[in-house]
């Protein structure tokens, strides 16, 4: 019979008198004075606490912080006396936003379009982020003009808003290129989008005339700049398909060789007359093992 599974915390919100919460770490003052300290800051005066602090409670009245320092030292600083907290039922000392993935741009995009769509003008998202008006405007813009297939390649990945201004200016089969060249590279910066944009033929751009090459570059070294490019994405493309089915090949074949040179007599045979080798199989045999745990990690 299978076993059921504990609820990680209470179901309700606790309010909790914020001189009863106990932080497990104090915050510098870098860390007060960055950026993303400044926009929480903004964020409460404007709105409120979005996300509730979560506690343990570890005796009468008291409660330890799991997660929400940052946000505890705001309150505090705002004068607060009480705050809306996630009861856990288990003393993780980790912090839960670890496991919390990372906004892309293009989930940022749809998240300002769905509070401006409620009635949330641009100047009070601009004021609860701590950005200037014109940052919201180019987040809630960038994706006009770039069509669903570049959307669905980059949905998670961080190409700001500027490098989707740069894949504007192509034509849809560009576009795709383009994306798909920064996810064989693992590149998804103003830079190289630009450079995408540099080599991309007349014929592929929305407004040829307006687009500026490469200075003093003549069209002979472009398209020859164009073909190692597309050459190059497309020995990535094959190395990252059969890279997992490699490392499981090399990592049975290493699992094997090293147990071969557990024989000692193996291992002085190869010692006398195969130094190299060994010496080979040794180094590949240590490499193999981090590579191939990493390749299972992600």
């Amino acid at each position: 019979m299978a076993k059921s599974v504990k609820d990680a915390f209470e179901l309700k919100v606790l309010t909790v008198p914020v001189a009863s919460i106990v932080p497990q770490r104090e915050l510098s003052p870098a860390i007060r004075a960055s950026l993303t300290y400044k926009q929480i800051t903004a964020s409460v005066k404007e709105v409120g606490l979005i996300q509730a602090l979560i506690v343990f409670p570890k005796g009468v009245d008291q409660y330890l912080l799991l997660d929400g320092h940052l946000r505890l030292d705001v309150i505090l600083h705002l004068g607060w006396t009480e705050v809306d907290c996630i009861v856990a039922t288990d003393d993780e000392a980790y912090t839960y936003n670890k496991r919390v993935n990372h906004l892309p741009p293009v989930a940022q995009h749809y998240m300002l379009r769905k509070a401006l769509s409620k009635g949330l003008t641009e100047q009070r998202l601009a004021d609860a982020l701590d950005v200037k008006i014109d940052a919201i405007r180019r987040t809630t813009t960038m994706l006009d003009g770039i069509c669903p297939e570049v959307i669905d390649i980059l949905r998670e990945k961080d190409l700001p808003a500027s490098g989707f201004g740069v894949l504007r200016k192509m034509k849809p089969f560009r576009q795709i290129e383009a994306a798909e060249h920064m996810v064989a590279s693992a590149k998804y910066t103003m830079s190289f989008a630009t450079a995408l944009l540099a080599m991309t033929p007349p014929e592929l751009l929305v407004d040829a005339p307006h687009i500026r090459k490469f200075k003093d570059k003549p069209a002979e070294d472009q398209a020859l700049l164009r073909e190692e490019t597309d050459s190059i994405v497309r020995d990535l493309k094959d190395a990252e398909a059969s890279y997992g089915t490699d490392i499981l090949a090399l990592t049975v074949a290493c699992g094997y060789m090293q147990r071969v040179l557990q024989n000692r007599r193996i291992e002085k045979h190869l010692e006398k007359h195969f130094p190299e080798i060994l010496s080979t199989l040794r180094s590949l045999i240590a490499e193999v093992k981090p590579a191939a745990s990493e390749a299972i990690a992600s």
